[in-house]
């Protein structure tokens, strides 16, 4: 894993912002990370290194995906933003943990987006973009008795 890419600068501002100890674990899976959730206490935040780190994140390997929900008891997805893939972090720990739940910031993003499109000026055009346009059928299809216009974009 290269330096650049670990999580140590975020967990740096997230404790800032906090104003609280964010521990950094060395690692999303292992042994090492199963014994600082084990320890922690009420209260005590920890941010997993990246999963970007493994090749299994983004193929949702069930073997990973198993590795990665093991310390855990639930989860909260609260990235709109990537909230669409099918990887690791994001749809395999459901298939492990229970209850799995959009948390609030996702929640917010899902109404705003749901009022725009049904309160929302017309005419109205919706740019879909992406390298998979197959994988946004369902949206495209929703969106045709919307939409005056659809411009899709790779």
């Amino acid at each position: 894993p290269e330096d650049k890419f670990s999580l140590g600068p975020c967990a740096e501002r997230m404790a800032e912002l906090l104003d609280c100890d964010v521990k950094l674990a060395p690692d999303c899976i292992g042994d090492d990370v199963a014994t600082m959730v084990a320890d922690a206490k009420e209260g005590d935040v920890i941010m997993l290194e990246n999963t970007r780190f493994y090749k299994e994140e983004t193929k949702n390997e069930p073997g990973f995906v198993e590795k990665l929900a093991a310390p855990f008891d639930i989860f909260v997805n609260d990235a709109f933003g990537t909230a669409h893939r099918a990887h690791a972090s994001t749809e395999g720990v459901t298939k492990f943990l229970s209850p799995s739940v959009s948390g609030f910031l996702l929640a917010k993003e899902l109404e705003y987006l749901d009022g725009a499109i049904t309160s929302g000026e017309k005419p109205m055009a919706a740019i879909v973009g992406g390298s998979k346009v197959s994988s946004k059928i369902t949206v495209l299809e929703a969106l045709l008795d919307k939409c005056e216009k659809i411009i899709i974009g790779g």
